[in-house]
Order: structure tokens, then C-alpha cells, then sequence
């Protein structure tokens, strides 16, 4: 058998376990609140995985191990940063969110607590929320498919575009069915496979350049400045602006849709420590082995690669046997669909539970909502597809402005609302209005300023707008105030 037939049929297999969990899900998915939340039925382990696999995606096995590959050390700040917000996200909202999400109505989506938290008869959180979160997922499930594309060009020699093509029908084959069950737990298997990847690869590749002591002395004899975290490539030190753009991605944490969907969903709050401690030893780990991964491939390599994206896989096709070689690039895959798949049950649940069942048929069925949702998880791809048919798209740029469009327009009303009880409905609009109108004006501006991250200032500037709007503006109604009380009390 040949290399690329043992790797094909190593990727078969794991896509047909992944479908297989979908017709599983499949049968136990009767209505949207199965379908949107699996029930709430979501233990520690697979909460915190599904958390994990679900955010990290494809960009921390191309993305963050071509940064680092590029750029050396400096990648370690955007690690720091993310550890650290994944750490505040599980200790400052898991908790607060599962209790007050199934108290308020049992809210199944991001918008749907905002509506039934501050009383908004008008729909107007609904759809403003709705707005920002179509837009940005269709942003950041386009990067999971240029990422997938980048994966099959390589792995199968398959033209670009097809590859996408090939990447969307396999995401989208048992999303479509098993709903949020079969996300979470093929979310599972996907984390596995990626923490194995990112533990493996980095002990190799340094082990091929003869251990950790000759591959620092052949990154200080290629570019010493890539083993300083405070100097760039070239050698110019790393300056405020870019240091704060670096660490500022940790802020994106606090208002991620398909994250704070598990936290939604876990079983029970009381589980929520255990699912912590989980989440943040897997970011941990694999953060950590991206990062080595990337450096370690400096010293490997004699030619610099052209697309440093790709880092991981380059490596994966030289150093490993062809049946361990498609275990570690399904690892890839696994970490592309874990996200897009997210990705796309957030957006069309919302579209199903915010747009059609808000405004336009509120006595709509259990299984016209279903159906609603499905159409949506199809239509969202297909315009996802379309995003990432270019061929010099990049993953992290593409991460990174939807990241700091949910992080800005979501982040700041979330934690408002979990933890200031004079929080008003006017101030969560504006807040959430402020930090996405903000990320989309500062990305299109360059130079001075404005080349700080988009995230920075449009979380400041959203957290100001929900504190003022609101100290002037009238709260929810006192029987809702009334029960919001006791919640926070209990908190």
C-alpha cells in the first residue's frame, strides 16, 4: 500500500467515526433545545473539551505554530494571553452563566439570555446580537475551511478550492443532523487527537535536531533575535502597542458564542470546577506544544518554508511512518471541524431561536424550529465557502478579526450582566453596538494607534458604553429586577 493511500484510508476512518457520532446524536435529537444545547446534559470532561476543541480550532495547528515558526518567541505572548483568558472565562463567567441562562427562561442562546434577562419585549438585543454573530461566524467558519483547504492541498494534492469544498461537506455532514450532541462529543474525540498531536510532534522534531540544547544553538545561529520574546523577527524590540495587541487576545474569551454555549450546557454548576481544571491544563498543553512545535521547526528545516502555515503539516509528512503521519493530520482536521462545527450551530441557532421563532413565527413547532436550524447550518457554510475560496487567505488573520468582533460587541455586556445588578437593557445594546462597530471601523484604519489590535479598544470602548448607557437609563422591570436579585445573591 502506498503512503497516500495508508494516510487516505487513515482519514477515512476518522471521518466515518465522526458521522457515526452524528447518526448517534441524530436519534437522540427531538426538539431545538436538544439540538441547540443537547438538554444540558454535558459533563465536566466532554464541557471542557468541547470548550477547548471548539475554540482553538485550526489556527493553533497552523496558525499559532506558523507565528511562532516566523516569528520565534514573540509568539509566546499571544499564548500567555489566551491561557490566562481561558482561565478568567471558566473562573469569573462558567458558573455565573449556567445558573442565570437556565433561570431566565431557560435561554438556549446568547441573545435569548440577553432578551429574557433584561425584559426586551422589543427583540431589539435579539436582533442587533444576531446581526454581529452571523457576520463574525461567517468570518471565522471561513477560516476553518481555509484551513481545511490548506490540509487537503497538502496532505492529497487536491486543487484549493476543492479542497474547501471537500472540508465544508465533511463539517457540515453531521452537524446538519446531530445538532449540539454531536458537536460536543465529536468535540471530545477532536481535542484527544489534537493533544496528542501537540505532544508528540514537538518531541520529535526537537529530538531530529538532536535535542532541545542543539536546536536553541541552531535558532541563536539562524536569527538569535527569535529566541528573545521582547524583539521581533528582524531584530526591533517589541513595542507597547504590539505587546498589548499580543496579550489583548486573552479579552476575546469573555464574549465567544460557541464557547459560552458548554457553559450554557454543562450538566450542573457544581461541575464546573472540575471542568475547569480540565480546560486549562488541555489549553496549557497545547498552547505550549504549538509554540514548540513552531520554533522547533526554525532549526529543522534548511529552506524557509513559503507558506509558514503549513509548518505543522510539512513536519507531520517527513518525520512520521504514513499510518502515524494520517493520525496527526486528521489531529488537523480534528481541530477544523471542532470549531466550525461550533461555529455553525451557534449561527443557525441563533438564526432559527433569535430571527425566525423571535420575529417571525413565535408559535412556530418543535420540529419546524429543527428544520429552520438545519436550513441555516446549510446556508451559513455555503456563504462561509464562498469567504474562503481565496487561496491567499491566512487563518490567524481571518481568527483574529472575527475573535475580536465577538470578544468586543459580547464581552462586556456579558460580564455586566452576570455581575452588575443596575445593568440596563439600553446599556447592553450599546455596549454590544460600540464594541462591533468599533472592531469593523479600527480594521480598516492602519498606522500609530490604530495598529493596535481591533479587540483592545473596541472592548474598553464597548465596557465604557454599558457603564454610562446604563447609569443613565431606567433597569428592567421590577418583577424581573426582583428575580435577578436573588440570582445574585446566590451567586
Amino acid at each position: 500500500m502506498t503512503d497516500q493511500l495508508v494516510i487516505t484510508a487513515t482519514f477515512g476512518v476518522y471521518l466515518i467515526g465522526m458521522l457515526g457520532i452524528g447518526v448517534w446524536s441524530f436519534v437522540r435529537t427531538h426538539n431545538l433545545a436538544d439540538y441547540v444545547l443537547g438538554g444540558r446534559s454535558l459533563g465536566p470532561l466532554p464541557s471542557a473539551l468541547s470548550a477547548g476543541a471548539s475554540d482553538m480550532s485550526g489556527w493553533l495547528l497552523l496558525g499559532l505554530p506558523g507565528y511562532a515558526y516566523a516569528s520565534g518567541l514573540e509568539a509566546i505572548w499571544i499564548a500567555l494571553g489566551l491561557f490566562v483568558g481561558t482561565w478568567c472565562n471558566w473562573r469569573i463567567v462558567a458558573r455565573r452563566l449556567r445558573i442565570y441562562s437556565a433561570a431566565a427562561g431557560d435561554a438556549l442562546t446568547l441573545p435569548d439570555f440577553f432578551a429574557k434577562r433584561f425584559d426586551d419585549s422589543t427583540h431589539g438585543l435579539r436582533v442587533v446580537c444576531a446581526v454581529f454573530i452571523v457576520l463574525f461566524f461567517a468570518f471565522y467558519t471561513s477560516a476553518g475551511l481555509v484551513a481545511g483547504g490548506k490540509l487537503f492541498e497538502s496532505a492529497f494534492g487536491l486543487d484549493y478550492r476543492i479542497a474547501v469544498g471537500v472540508g465544508a461537506v465533511a463539517v457540515v455532514s453531521y452537524t446538519l443532523f446531530g445538532g449540539f450532541l454531536a458537536v460536543a462529543w465529536t468535540d471530545v474525540v477532536q481535542g484527544l487527537l489534537m493533544l496528542v498531536a501537540l505532544i508528540v510532534v514537538p518531541i520529535v522534531v526537537i529530538g531530529a535536531n538532536g535535542g532541545g540544547e542543539a536546536t536553541v544553538t541552531a535558532l541563536r545561529t539562524e536569527n538569535v533575535a527569535l529566541l528573545n520574546p521582547l524583539t521581533m523577527a528582524a531584530g526591533d524590540p517589541l513595542g507597547v502597542l504590539a505587546l498589548l495587541s499580543l496579550l489583548g487576545w486573552g479579552l476575546g474569551y469573555f464574549g465567544q458564542p460557541h464557547v459560552l454555549a458548554r457553559f450554557m450546557a454543562i450538566r450542573s454548576e457544581k461541575e464546573v470546577p472540575a471542568a475547569r481544571r480540565t480546560a486549562v491544563a488541555w489549553t496549557g498543553i497545547s498552547l505550549a506544544g504549538a509554540l514548540l512545535a513552531g520554533c522547533a521547526a526554525i532549526a529543522y528545516f534548511d529552506a524557509p518554508l513559503a507558506d509558514a502555515e503549513r509548518v505543522l503539516i510539512e513536519l507531520m509528512a517527513v518525520l512520521f511512518h504514513p499510518a502515524v503521519a494520517g493520525v496527526l493530520l486528521a489531529a488537523i482536521l480534528a481541530a477544523i471541524m471542532s470549531t466550525a462545527d461550533s461555529q455553525l450551530l451557534v449561527a443557525s441557532s441563533t438564526l432559527a431561536q433569535d430571527f425566525y421563532r423571535a420575529l417571525l413565527r413565535p408559535a412556530a413547532s418543535r420540529g419546524e424550529l429543527l428544520a429552520v436550524g438545519r436550513i441555516a447550518v446549510a446556508a451559513i457554510a455555503i456563504v462561509a465557502t464562498l469567504i474562503a475560496l481565496d487561496p491567499e487567505s491566512n487563518v490567524l488573520a481571518i481568527v483574529s478579526y472575527a475573535w475580536a468582533g465577538f470578544g468586543a460587541a459580547f464581552g462586556p455586556a456579558l460580564i455586566f450582566s452576570l455581575f452588575w445588578r443596575r445593568t440596563t437593557r439600553a446599556g447592553v445594546f450599546a455596549g454590544i453596538v460600540v464594541g462591533g462597530v468599533v472592531v469593523i471601523g479600527w480594521k480598516q484604519l492602519s498606522g500609530g494607534l490604530f495598529d493596535l489590535y481591533e479587540l483592545v479598544p473596541g472592548f474598553v470602548l464597548s465596557a465604557a458604553s454599558v457603564a454610562v448607557v446604563s447609569a443613565f437609563t431606567t433597569p428592567a422591570s421590577r418583577s424581573v429586577l426582583d428575580r435577578h436579585d436573588r440570582l445574585f445573591s446566590a451567586g
